[in-house]
């Protein structure tokens, strides 16, 4: 080698990956930065959701119930504090044991009047629905009995049953062409002797007081005749005394009136001639009071 001249020195540089320092760390590190992020964001969510009794019933079941809010040096559960009426008078765990003390339940009878009233009220709602039930096997044996007769299935159309308030309300209406009297007249029509024959019947089979109106349908312009009330009135008497033939105890009716057109079965048009009717109602029986009631 000549003077002078200097050594030639090769290196060899080995690359390595940059994973190889830190090989799989990072992503346990990240899967638990991503956990507790999706824990926060679930407690935030779980904290909007809730009430603020649910989140005090979460607060409460953290909490140590065994653990005295007191600064006394005495230590202990109750901390110098006594839970019994009588001693120190303080905030402390008595509060603690008051706050977990399930509420007495309201008191629901408190004398004896209200529980009387309570009786008697489940005494009405039970007549209501024996009467109820009693009224709709009733209705049932006059639908039975007009499908059976001949001379009654023409007739059906003209005869309306259904429960009222008032108790069960048989209604005989006219028709277009087939009134149940002769015009202008309280006397009854073959077809309305057969059809009260059939209520008769039923009335026969229950003990209910009887209550019976007689009704007209409107005049043109709206004009009210003063006749129409005795009219009404002397039809619905008519059918008292067929009813009473057909065997009806005459102790039973209670009441026999005449309203004209004054309650008519379709508002909308009080000129049809279905407004024109006698109504029967098997009228329900006031519950029976008890002798302290003072009524």
């Amino acid at each position: 080698m000549a003077v002078g001249d200097q050594p030639i020195v090769i290196k060899k540089i080995k690359k390595r990956g940059h994973a190889g320092h830190h090989g799989g760390a990072w992503k346990v590190a990240y899967a638990d930065f991503v956990t507790a992020m999706m824990a926060f964001f679930l407690l935030m969510w779980l904290i909007n959701t809730t009430s603020p009794e649910q989140k005090r019933g979460i607060a409460d079941y953290f909490a140590p119930a065994s653990v005295s809010e007191t600064t006394s040096g005495s230590g202990g559960i109750l901390g110098g504090l006594s839970i019994s009426s009588s001693g120190t008078k303080a905030s402390g765990s008595k509060d603690v044991l008051q706050a977990l003390a399930p509420e007495a339940p309201p008191q629901v009878v408190q004398t004896g009047q209200s529980q009387s009233q309570s009786n008697r009220q489940a005494n009405e709602s039970a007549q209501q629905k024996a009467e109820d039930s009693t009224f709709a096997s009733a209705a049932q044996s006059l639908r039975q009995a007009m499908q059976d007769l001949p001379e009654l299935a023409e007739l059906s159309k003209q005869i309306i049953v259904d429960q009222t308030p008032e108790g069960l309300r048989i209604q005989l209406v006219d028709q277009e062409g087939r009134s149940m009297f002769q015009e202008g007249s309280a006397t009854p029509n073959d077809r309305t002797k057969v059809l009260l024959g059939a209520v008769a019947r039923v009335i026969n089979e229950l003990p209910n007081r009887v209550s019976i109106a007689g009704h007209t349908s409107a005049s043109p312009g709206g004009a009210k005749p003063a006749s129409d009330w005795a009219l009404s009135s002397a039809r619905a008497d008519a059918a008292r005394q067929i009813l009473q033939r057909a065997g009806v105890d005459a102790d039973r009716i209670y009441q026999v009136s005449g309203k004209a057109a004054s309650d008519p079965l379709y508002p909308d048009d009080p000129l049809l001639p279905g407004n024109r009717r006698i109504t029967i109602v098997l009228l329900r029986e006031a519950p029976v009071l008890p002798a302290d009631s003072g009524l």
